[in-house]
């Protein structure tokens, strides 16, 4: 699972490189598309962007931000094998899987596909751009990303929800354990208030026996002689 993580960490930062410059990507397709004479369809597929990189691109900056495109597809098309024999998956996670290898088809269209808020790459295309050229190709990324986002916050919760029980078990017993100190505790303040009981005892029998008996005062007489 760390593995995964730290993948698609890996592949997210080359994601954000990507969408940065999202304008040099879809000016790089223009071109591609004018070379090849296929101004009127929309591109529609991860495909026919491969198509355009490979027989179509004469600019090295289009051919590296289309290359680029293409990578990070099958970057996630390999990090979707991963992840199903990573977690056995139920059937949350496997529908978020069967989700990203169906975006990722070469050949799948892409034309209705949309990525909407928080992601903004089809608000930076125009209004022609969206609707009718690059909203689809644009948005595969983006909603791919999310997916597995999900997939690896569900398998997570997954296997705390497993692991819960047996440490709920362990705070059970803890009280238990912590019941031990207070119970010696209290008999140990019993066994010495019992002592001081029969010391208090003790010493008052010995007053008792070595106190001297005082002595009575004798009547009080007038002045004068007394006989004894």
């Amino acid at each position: 699972m760390n593995e995964v993580v730290d993948t698609l960490r890996k592949i997210e930062e080359k994601y954000k490189l990507f969408q940065q410059q999202q304008f040099t990507f879809i000016r790089a397709l223009e071109r591609t598309r004018e070379e090849a004479h296929d101004m009127i369809r929309p591109v529609s597929s991860i495909v026919q962007v491969q198509c355009y990189k490979d027989h179509h691109c004469y600019n090295s900056t289009d051919r590296r931000i289309l290359n680029m495109f293409v990578s990070l597809c099958n970057e996630l098309r390999c990090l979707c094998q991963r992840m199903e024999t990573v977690h056995a998956g139920d059937s949350v996670t496997n529908g978020l899987l069967e989700k990203c290898k169906l975006l990722l088809n070469d050949s799948n269209d892409l034309t209705a596909l949309r990525a909407t808020y928080p992601h903004g790459v089809v608000n930076h295309l125009s209004l022609e751009e969206a609707q009718h050229r690059y909203g689809g190709v644009v948005s595969v990324l983006p909603i791919v990303l999310d997916s597995m986002r999900d997939w690896v916050t569900h398998s997570k919760l997954k296997v705390l929800y497993i692991v819960s029980p047996g440490c709920a078990r362990c705070k059970k017993e803890t009280p238990t354990s912590q019941t031990a100190p207070a119970a010696l505790t209290s008999k140990t303040s019993n066994s010495n208030e019992n002592t001081v009981k029969l010391q208090e005892k003790d010493f008052k029998k010995f007053l008792a026996a070595n106190q001297r008996p005082k002595k009575k005062k004798a009547p009080w007489r007038p002045p004068g002689k007394h006989p004894y």
